[in-house]
């Protein structure tokens, strides 16, 4: 095993090029200057932004000063992430994490004084022709304005904001703190500690007494816990209700998705038409039963390898040349961008010491995008390279073609390209693949992707919908009815062949997702959107790729949903879901038909 070099030591053709946002330390302390200065100016604008004309100076010296502090904050901790204990580094990241937040407080006046003019005020300034470049702003503004409260009552509500944290923290502190798991048996027959890291690698494991014990144990602990850990659940529910009610949103689940304009009906269509395609579910347990070669599918068999482990070495190089001919089918501009960032100094290759670890996308507007990776020669790392391009490609488009203020796009959209760049490595890799055993290796690992991202990620947003309703009729949570919940769940969503071994009731207790109400939804969402893409690509062609193009040069410039819309994938209706389950539905045809060879 070799060590792994200081980063001195490393190759500097494998390091991103941070000189192209600032050239030196000298500029970055310049601009750092120029920020101050303008935090100091922007106070002079309070009280005045019912005028039009002062309003647009104001949001003019907001955008420039909100454009510095993002390149100095994005190059400062891109810094610090190349040698995370290198002391310069840190203490340049920490001081511009001081700057965000104190350019943040001074521009903290802006909403609420906007949103305390009157509705005809703010209709004047929306159709003001000076303010033009600001109309989504205002607009959204005005969209947000029926849900802000008055001052006192803001005031208070922000008050309430730490309590509120309580049952999230509560939760983190029992969950990675007191909890304690017992021993099990590994592979080797040794006792080890069970862990929240060693118990996927326990439910990976071809042993299925060690995948049992595991499962037992986790359960089992969590069991003992159930009376507290309903109710830090339930205090969360409660804390939603409490904030949907005083804001005067019709559920919590609607003051979830009012923040990205998100129609309920996105949310309630994933979770239908999810139910209408659960058989596909249910014939892949089947399918899982058969490869596994075992009487009865248990819960704790869902991670257990199904085919050996397929030893694929493929370098950086490799990596790079495979991903740009897979994803040939989105034309020569995009893939003259993708060569610019393979060439151009956009990526961090290879680890080093004190290096962040995991891979992003992150840049500033103005200046290309740029992707951290920690690459190994395998087909994980392949895949990681094709996704963090397609974050850094969606983040080019949309800042080439936005202005500043409308370039961000929303997390809701944040995911699909990412993932349409995998499905379409994916698509080449199978096309290509001669050999039975390789081909088995990828389906299975698409085939899960489908099951892990689009089934449980849509059986956790039906269980956060389902407590919530329960909670606003004036139910009360316990731990049975949870578990009842939960379990029926399951049941649902992994069919007859499964045995959904009771002990799963105890799942919900250990997701921290659901501290963070209505969000994994998007996961589904995202994944079934990219795969509709993927497949309107690859069976029109160029009018498809066309759309797509129009999709990531949007950036933030309208609502997520209509964006996705004009594209040409309606998360509103079935279709984009249905057009995913499609792909699934082809990837179990094929499995099945390589175990018929076998």
């Amino acid at each position: 095993m070799n060590n792994v070099p200081k980063r001195s030591e490393s190759s500097p053709e494998s390091h991103w090029k941070l000189e192209d946002l600032f050239p030196n330390q000298a500029a970055w302390d310049q601009e750092y200057a120029e920020a101050k200065e303008q935090i100091k100016k922007i106070a002079a604008y309070q009280g005045k932004l019912a005028d039009p004309q002062q309003l647009k100076a104001c949001f003019e010296l907001e955008d420039e000063l909100s454009l510095h502090v993002e390149r100095l904050y994005v190059f400062a901790n891109m810094r610090h992430h190349e040698d995370t204990a290198e002391p310069s580094n840190m203490a340049l990241a920490d001081k511009s994490k001081k700057l965000s937040v104190e350019a943040g407080e001074a521009l903290s006046f802006i909403t609420p004084e906007v949103l305390s003019l009157s509705a005809e005020e703010l209709d004047r300034l929306i159709d003001n022709p000076d303010l033009a470049d600001y109309r989504f702003t205002l607009v959204e503004m005005r969209r947000q304005k029926a849900h802000v409260l008055s001052q006192a009552e803001e005031a208070l509500l922000a008050q309430a904001g730490n309590i509120a944290q309580a049952p999230g923290t509560v939760f983190n502190m029992l969950n990675n703190a007191d909890l304690k798991f017992p021993k099990v048996k590994d592979e080797n027959g040794e006792e080890v500690e069970l862990t929240h890291g060693r118990y996927i690698q326990f439910l990976e494991s071809k042993n299925r007494d060690v995948r049992r014990e595991a499962f037992k144990a986790m359960y089992d602990t969590y069991g003992k816990m159930k009376n507290t850990l309903a109710a830090t659940l339930s205090a969360n529910v409660n804390k939603n209700i409490f904030y949907a009610r005083a804001r005067k949103y019709p559920s919590a689940l609607e003051m979830s998705l009012y923040g990205d304009n998100i129609p309920k009906d996105v949310y309630t269509n994933l979770i239908d038409t999810i139910h209408k395609h659960l058989p596909l579910m249910h014939r892949y347990m089947e399918l899982r039963k058969k490869l596994l070669k075992v009487d009865e599918l248990h819960m704790y068999d869902l991670f257990a390898p199904l085919v050996d482990e397929y030893k694929m070495d493929i370098t950086y190089e490799e990596a790079k040349a495979r991903v740009l001919d897979s994803l040939e089918p989105l034309g020569q501009d995009y893939l003259k961008v993708l060569q610019e960032g393979f060439e151009e100094g956009w990526i961090d290759v290879y680890e080093n010491e004190g290096k962040r670890s995991g891979a992003y996308s992150w840049g500033a507007y103005g200046t290309h995008p740029y992707v951290l990776l920690n690459h190994k020669d395998n087909l994980n790392s392949m895949f990681t390279l094709a996704h963090e391009m397609g974050h850094a490609l969606h983040s080019y488009y949309s800042d080439t073609n936005q202005k500043y203020r409308d370039a961000q796009y929303t997390i809701f959209l944040a995911e699909v390209a990412s993932t349409l760049n995998e499905a379409l490595l994916m698509h080449y890799m199978l096309e290509k693949s001669t050999d039975p055993k390789e081909k088995m290796y990828l389906l299975t690992y698409y085939a899960d992707q489908f099951r892990t991202t689009v089934f449980r990620q849509t059986m956790f947003a039906e269980f956060e919908m389902l407590v919530h309703a329960k909670a606003e009729a004036g139910e009360s949570l316990t731990p049975q009815e949870l578990s009842a919940i939960y379990y029926n769940l399951n049941k649902k969503y992994y069919g007859e062949g499964m045995v959904v071994d009771q002990d799963i009731e105890m799942e919900w207790a250990r997701i921290p997702h659901f501290y963070t109400s209505f969000y994994v939804y998007k996961y589904a969402t995202g994944f079934s959107a990219a795969t509709s893409f993927s497949k309107q690509i690859l069976d029109e062609g160029t009018p498809a790729v066309e759309r797509y193009l129009g999709f990531l040069k949007s950036g933030g410039s309208d609502y997520s949903i209509n964006i996705l819309k004009k594209a040409g994938v309606d998360m509103s209706t079935s279709e984009p879901i249905s057009q995913a389950m499609s792909v699934f539905e082809d990837l179990i045809g094929q499995m099945e038909e390589l175990t018929k060879n076998q």
